[in-house]
C-alpha cells in the first residue's frame, strides 16, 4: 500500500508548481548562493527535489547539481523544465532513506520538506539525515528546512494550511509525538479527488541539534524560515511554520 506522500506525488507535478509555497524559489536560491561563496565549483545534491525548482535555478547559476526524488511524476516534470531552461541537472529516482553515491557533494540541500518530516517513523527521518551526512564532503554544508513544532504548540495550524495550499485540511496534532495526523482532500493533475491520511513529524530545535551532533556535525545553526525569506538574521520564533537548519562538520 502506498504511503500518503507517494499517492499525492504520483500525479501532482503541475498543481505542485502552482502552490503558493513554491513562489519563493529565486530568493531562496539567492540565499543558497550566498552560503556557497567560499566553495568554488560547488557540487550540490538536492534531496527531495520535486519538480526541480531549486535544482534548475542553481544550474542556471552554473552550479553542478544532482536532484533525487521518490516520485517519477515529479522528476518527469523536472526534466522537462530543465530542458526548457536549457540547463543540465542530473535527476535520479531515489529514496531519501536509502541512496548511495560514489562521489561526495559540497552542499546538500533538502528544502520544503524534501522527504524529511514526511516519513511515518522517527527512524526513517533519521535515515534521511544519515544518508545526507554520508555523501557530504568534509568541509561541506547541509542546508535544510523542516516543520517547526514550536508553531504547532502555540498556534492552530489549520488556518495556515488552508490558506497556503489548494486542498482542504482537517487534522489533530499529537503533542506527545509531535506529529500532525490529518485528513486532506485535494485534486490531482487530472482533476481526480484524492483523500489522503497524512502523518507529518514536527521538530523542536533541540531534537535537530541532537541528531545532527550524533552524525558528526560540529556546528548547527537554526533560523526562522519563511517562503522566499531565508536569512541568517531571522531568529526562529513560534510564528515560523518551518525552521531553517545550516549544519557543518
Amino acid at each position: 500500500m502506498k504511503q500518503w506522500y507517494e499517492a499525492l506525488f504520483s500525479n501532482y507535478a503541475q498543481k505542485y508548481e502552482n502552490e503558493p509555497f513554491t513562489k519563493g524559489t529565486l530568493s531562496e536560491v539567492d540565499f543558497l548562493e550566498s552560503e556557497m561563496k567560499q566553495i568554488k565549483s560547488a557540487r550540490i545534491l538536492d534531496i527531495g527535489c520535486g519538480t526541480g525548482r531549486h535544482s534548475i535555478e542553481l544550474a542556471r547559476r552554473n552550479f553542478n547539481v544532482t536532484g533525487i526524488d521518490l516520485s517519477q511524476n515529479m522528476l518527469d516534470k523536472a526534466m522537462e523544465s530543465a530542458k526548457k531552461a536549457n540547463v543540465q541537472v542530473d535527476f535520479i529516482k531515489a529514496d531519501a532513506r536509502d541512496f548511495r553515491f560514489d562521489k561526495s557533494f559540497d552542499i546538500v540541500i533538502m528544502l520544503c520538506e524534501g522527504g524529511f518530516s514526511l516519513m511515518e517513523t522517527d527512524e526513517m527521518n533519521f535515515e534521511i539525515l544519515k544518508n545526507a551526512s554520508k555523501v557530504l564532503a568534509p568541509n561541506g554544508k547541509f542546508i535544510f528546512t523542516c516543520l517547526n513544532a514550536l508553531y504547532h504548540i502555540f498556534h492552530s495550524v489549520k488556518e495556515l494550511v488552508d490558506e497556503g495550499t489548494s486542498g482542504v485540511y482537517e487534522g489533530k496534532f499529537d503533542i506527545m509525538k509531535f506529529r500532525d495526523f490529518s485528513s486532506y482532500i485535494i485534486q490531482d493533475d487530472d482533476g481526480k479527488e484524492m483523500h489522503l491520511e497524512c502523518n507529518e513529524r514536527y521538530y523542536v530545535p533541540s531534537e535537530i541539534v541532537f541528531m545532527l551532533k550524533q552524525l558528526g556535525f560540529t556546528k548547527v545553526e537554526i533560523f526562522g524560515a519563511e517562503i522566499g525569506k531565508y536569512d541568517r538574521s531571522v531568529p526562529l520564533q513560534t510564528n515560523h511554520f518551518e525552521m531553517l537548519v545550516i549544519a557543518e562538520r
